[in-house]
């Protein structure tokens, strides 16, 4: 395991709340190398989600830097940002946000559409693998109202792995899961780790998970405390 593939110089991010101006990250620095399986750690409130939304380019710093494999992403413009999210981070979400009227096939093939250059038969092979790796190729054409809390959870992880990114996002996955459910997406997450080499960068609140996790970052008050 070697390479910087996300690090974070002093950020400082607020958000006004009416008059007030709600500080979320203090002055927070951190590195994540490539492979690694983090999981970040803080109560309700404690900048986890601002601190995912600035690594993933969804937001920006009021002050400092993040870098992506050496990028400042701040500095892109809004298409190479959006090129930067499609092709290198994977995103994934407690509600899951999958399509209602698209079956696990297509869901999972939604982020490979933006890309024009990848060929359809490419695509249809990238998908099959992506959804048989999370152990649905006998779900591929159900909807997702046809399917488990945790197999929903499943596509999700299939999506964010199908564009083949070098880093995935997850902001409390396993948050609406119940606990059996829970530690088998943490062990689907583990194995797809090891197995692709996907660097892994995961917010949750529960305390059991902790054990399962090669590293912990804990975040208070907007700053990394251990």
């Amino acid at each position: 395991m070697s390479g910087s593939v996300v690090k974070l110089e002093e950020v400082h991010k607020s958000y006004r709340l009416g008059q007030t101006s709600v500080p979320a990250l203090r002055g927070l620095s951190l590195e994540l190398r490539r492979g690694e399986f983090t999981a970040l750690v803080g109560a309700s409130g404690s900048g986890k989600s601002t601190l995912l939304n600035l690594v993933g380019g969804i937001d920006e710093p009021d002050s400092g830097r993040v870098l992506v494999e050496g990028t400042d992403v701040a500095t892109l413009p809004d298409d190479e940002r959006s090129r930067l999210r499609n092709q290198k981070i994977g995103f994934i979400f407690q509600s899951f946000n999958l399509v209602p009227v698209l079956d696990v096939f297509e869901n999972v093939e939604l982020p490979l559409l933006i890309n024009r250059r990848i060929p359809a038969s490419e695509r249809r092979d990238r998908v099959r693998a992506a959804v048989e790796d999370v152990g649905l190729a006998d779900f591929a054409r159900h909807l997702p109202d046809q399917l488990s809390g945790g197999q929903r959870q499943r596509v999700a992880i299939a999506r964010a792995l199908v564009a083949d990114p070098l880093l995935v996002l997850a902001d409390e996955p396993t948050a609406n899961l119940d606990s059996v459910t829970t530690h088998r997406i943490v062990d689907l997450m583990l194995e797809l780790n090891a197995r692709r080499g996907v660097t892994f960068f995961f917010s949750t609140h529960d305390e059991k998970l902790m054990s399962r996790v090669a590293r912990v970052v804990r975040i208070s008050d907007g700053t990394v405390v251990s």
